[in-house]
């Protein structure tokens, strides 16, 4: 016998809610798999990043040769450009494996050692409080980003907003090199990139919902590895310039 109107009804609401997000063509078990693949990822790099980052602030030579010499910051500036590199070469061999996977382990290492080194300069208290409040705010846009988009909510519209602001963050990076503005120069980049970041978080947290392939778990996971990282670096930033 056929099913009544009713009955209908409740299977296409049960499906619905199954779904990621409305009129969704894929299986949703599959991109489940492929967001949980993506999320174990960016947690061993995090895990990395901790676990370089601590040995690089409680070994005291390290931050030492950083903080004092010309040849500790010509180190720094070293890691921050390899590391460039090192995501435009991810870009081009995002699906080569295991090519990707050994470029992703080398960029991870090398961020945890430059967040590390930018650590340095900052108290415990301050590296503590930017991580604590780093946590809530990507817990919190996490689930919000899942709930909005169940709902047909699109972040897509933010890419080339998020692309813009960053090209003015860069170029007031590089004004601050000539014109350095000391603490409040610091506290105005820190506050304008944790709102940057944090649509990034949205913007690629949307991606990984919907748009990413299956075989584009390494892009997708450097995507978010780095909105945590910056995410957490500004708001040290802002700690840091706000400290007496």
């Amino acid at each position: 016998m056929g099913k009544s109107g009713a009955e209908k009804n409740d299977d296409i609401e049960a499906g619905n809610n199954d779904q990621l997000y409305p009129n969704m063509m894929e299986k949703p078990e599959h991109r489940w798999a492929f967001i949980r693949k993506v999320y174990v990822i960016i947690s061993i790099q995090l895990f990395i990043t901790v676990g370089v980052a601590s040995a690089v602030v409680f070994t005291t030579p390290i931050s030492d040769f950083i903080r004092h010499t010309t040849a500790g910051i010509t180190t720094y500036v070293a890691i921050i450009i390899l590391t460039v590199i090192l995501i435009v070469l991810l870009h081009m061999y995002q699906t080569r494996h295991p090519l990707n996977l050994i470029l992703l382990v080398t960029f991870t290492v090398l961020m945890a050692f430059s967040v590390g080194l930018s650590c340095s300069f900052s108290k415990g208290k301050i590296i503590l409080e930017a991580a604590i409040l780093t946590v809530v705010v990507v817990v919190s846009l996490t689930l919000n980003t899942f709930w909005a988009v169940k709902r047909g909510q699109d972040f897509n519209f933010l890419g080339p907003f998020l692309f813009a602001v960053v090209l003015v963050m860069l170029t007031f990076s590089l004004m601050q090199i000539f014109f350095p503005l000391g603490k409040l120069g610091l506290m105005i980049w820190g506050c304008v990139g944790a709102i940057v970041y944090s649509g990034f978080i949205l913007y690629d947290t949307d991606n990984l919902i919907k748009r990413y392939n299956y075989d584009q778990y390494v892009p997708a996971a450097v995507a978010l590895f780095l909105d945590i990282i910056n995410l957490f670096l500004s708001l040290l930033a802002i700690f840091t310039g706000a400290d007496k």
